[in-house]
């Protein structure tokens, strides 16, 4: 079980570092963001912009991602199986 632990979050990991090989950043939103307030039959607007969370990783965060995964699934691999009693 602790070889498939390892294994998954290694796996994990590594998507991640992938992913932030091809995104250059992550905007987040919600859906309560993204509606408009508007009054009787939309004379009154809310002027006020959303604040939208903004995730922008440095260039090297992808391939320490991608390393510190792989080696963390190269490592369950070699954990020593258990013996059957």
């Amino acid at each position: 079980m602790l070889r498939s632990m390892f294994f998954a979050i290694g796996m994990f990991v590594t998507m991640w570092g992938g992913a932030l090989l091809v995104v250059d950043k992550i905007v987040l939103t919600t859906d309560a963001e993204v509606q408009e307030k508007t009054g009787f039959r939309g004379f009154f607007q809310s002027t006020e912009k959303a604040k939208k969370r903004v995730i922008d990783p440095p260039e090297w965060a992808a391939f320490s991602l991608l390393s510190v995964g792989s080696v963390t699934m190269l490592y369950s691999i070699a954990l020593p199986k258990k013996k059957a009693e």
